[in-house]
């Protein structure tokens, strides 16, 4: 088999080659073989994008959806929290909340909690996860937070809900991410034969919860954030999604 030289690196050809090279700490070479060269066996290309890389522009150049602000939600209906969940964030206050890390542990997993037992485990909670739907188009990497319908599966089954941690304290930052994650999730669905029309987002630092839908080739954000002291709302917008999913979900 004949060997392939990429930059300085010398690259065996197989299917898929991960390897740790000099100013890139893993990078995953893709070998493509639907086109040929002239002295080379396949044609290598090198994907480095994940969700966090996108911005609006990109993902409108790319994917066609375009973006826009606008209102997601029936009026809301405030629910009031167990005290289950208002003792857990009470006590969250008390602790020194200065890492995204923490914020999530401590606040965003006891709300979406809260909600799966409101909902008699209608959904599961993955965190952390990796949602590989389609890496050639940059829709690959970790999601903060994966919501999916419980089928009992081990491994993902299908997304209806991304939730992403904001950046630097500013939802705007995490709103592109959460764009792609839903058009990722949108992917991975459909190769599983699922087609729902809504996928909803939600960017949070925490205290500030921004909530967005993709539908078809429009991606609406909503103009107003919803806030801690807010949570009776918080918990009622989410219920609205949970209330469309188990009607449009099989």
């Amino acid at each position: 088999m004949r060997r392939l030289i990429f930059s300085t690196f010398l690259i065996k050809a197989e299917q898929h080659v991960i390897w740790i090279c000099s100013g890139y700490p893993l990078i995953n070479f893709r070998l493509i073989d639907a086109y040929k060269l002239p002295n080379f066996d396949l044609l290598i290309t090198l994907n480095t994008m994940a969700y966090g890389d996108f911005t609006f522009d990109l993902i409108e150049e790319r994917f066609g959806i375009k973006n826009r602000a606008g209102q997601i939600f029936e009026p809301v209906i405030a629910l009031a929290p167990s005290d289950w969940l208002e003792k857990a964030l009470i006590t969250a206050h008390e602790l020194p909340l200065r890492t995204e890390k923490a914020k999530s542990e401590l606040i965003v997993l006891p709300i979406l909690l809260e909600l799966r037992a409101r909902n008699d485990k209608f959904f599961t909670i993955y965190s952390g996860e990796n949602l590989n739907a389609a890496p050639e188009s940059g829709l690959n990497g970790e999601c903060d937070f994966i919501l999916t319908k419980d089928v009992g599966s081990v491994s993902i089954s299908y997304p209806i809900v991304q939730v992403v941690e904001a950046k630097k304290n500013d939802v705007d930052v995490g709103l592109p991410q959460c764009a792609a994650q839903l058009i990722g999730a949108r992917r991975f669905n459909e190769k599983k034969g699922i087609h729902v029309a809504k996928l909803y987002g939600c960017v949070t630092t925490g205290d500030q919860w921004l909530f967005l839908c993709l539908e078809h080739d429009t991606l609406t954000v909503s103009p107003t954030s919803f806030y801690l002291n807010q949570l009776g709302e918080i918990l009622g917008a989410f219920q609205q999604i949970i209330d469309y999913y188990r009607q449009a979900l099989p």
